[in-house]
């Protein structure tokens, strides 16, 4: 995928490259900065806020000799949905531009930042995470990598995490955190040739986070690679940084759907598919069709989805508050 700017390198390369002494977290810093500052960039609408260098901790502890996590130093961006110690979390949104300041981080965000990992700022995203497109009215909507030198041919981020990906992608954070219900981190991830990764909702704490739904929310990053994802995904977990070796594909079953999701699918997407299928079958993985028929009820089953029955309970405080103002001001 073309892209009008430089993007960081993996985690691992930046890790090493710090642990070497050809850069600094202070340099990574200020990069990070830079390209947000840059006015013909993506800063404005991928940033509701930026935050202000705190990279020299990391770097000192680095020159004592000092063990620190791959994370230490590393400029890390957060999705508008988490609560960041002094901070308004707005959600996307202009209602909640005037609540009270976050009291404490919110526990992904406090792992991250005991792993060192430095705040750059908080991201744009979808209103309430209440879209996969990634537009939003009141903050702007990032645009994707993709054709992005064509003139007239601007593609959409994707959402909900729109800045998140952005973030990444324009090389403006080395990795992102963002949230999923139904693809608010795989989107934008595909949509922006990143990579991207929706644990189980229990794996992460979502404390000091708004769940568009309580029960399909999960945490998670948005990186250049599976190994960043990897890396990040187990700080957020609360586990050691070190990542498992991969496991052989040898002898392991793989169910490939036929019916429903693929339905209507692009042929480019269609051959891409294809060619991931033969490339785990090649590595020695047991690819065999399988045909889901409830899949074919889900529209049906889906009717009054999770996400906005949960949605509707959290925002009903906020629709009773709005209507007595609207009813106030227009009486």
């Amino acid at each position: 995928m073309p892209t009008t700017s430089p993007q960081f390198a993996s985690l691992a390369r930046l890790t090493a490259s710090l642990r070497d002494g050809k850069t600094t977290s202070r340099k990574l810093v200020e990069q990070a900065l830079e390209r947000i500052a840059d006015p013909s960039g993506q800063g404005a609408v991928s940033f509701v806020h930026v935050d202000a260098d705190r990279a020299r901790a990391a770097d000192a502890l680095r020159r004592a000799g000092t063990v620190l996590s791959p994370l230490a130093g590393i400029p890390v961006s957060i999705k508008d949905l988490f609560d960041i110690e002094g901070q308004v979390t707005r959600a996307g949104s202009r209602v909640l531009a005037d609540a009270l300041p976050a009291k404490t981080d919110a526990i992904a965000v406090a792992r991250l930042r005991l792993a060192g990992g430095v705040i750059i700022g908080r991201t744009n995203m979808s209103e309430f995470a209440f879209s996969g497109l990634g537009l939003n009215p009141h903050y702007g909507t990032p645009r994707s990598p993709y054709r992005r030198d064509v003139p007239g041919d601007e593609r959409i981020a994707g959402g909900s995490s729109s800045g998140a990906a952005a973030s990444v992608a324009d090389g403006m954070a080395a990795i992102a955190l963002g949230t999923d219900n139904g693809g608010s981190i795989r989107i934008p991830a595909a949509l922006c040739g990143l990579n991207g990764f929706k644990p189980i909702a229990a794996r992460v704490p979502t404390q000091g986070g708004i769940s568009l739904s309580t029960t399909l929310n999960s945490f998670g990053p948005v990186g250049l690679s599976v190994a960043c994802c990897a890396l990040v995904d187990r700080i957020l977990a609360g586990r050691d940084s070190g990542v498992p070796a991969t496991r052989p594909l040898d002898g392991v079953r793989l169910g490939v759907l036929t019916n429903y999701v693929m339905d209507g699918v692009d042929e480019t997407v269609a051959n891409a598919y294809s060619a991931v299928i033969g490339h785990l079958s090649a590595a020695g993985a047991l690819v065999e069709d399988v045909r889901f028929t409830p899949l074919e009820q889900l529209v049906e089953i889906n009717r009054f989805s999770f996400a906005s029955v949960e949605a509707y309970a959290w925002h009903r405080p906020l629709l009773q508050i709005n209507t007595i103002r609207a009813c106030t001001y227009g009486s």
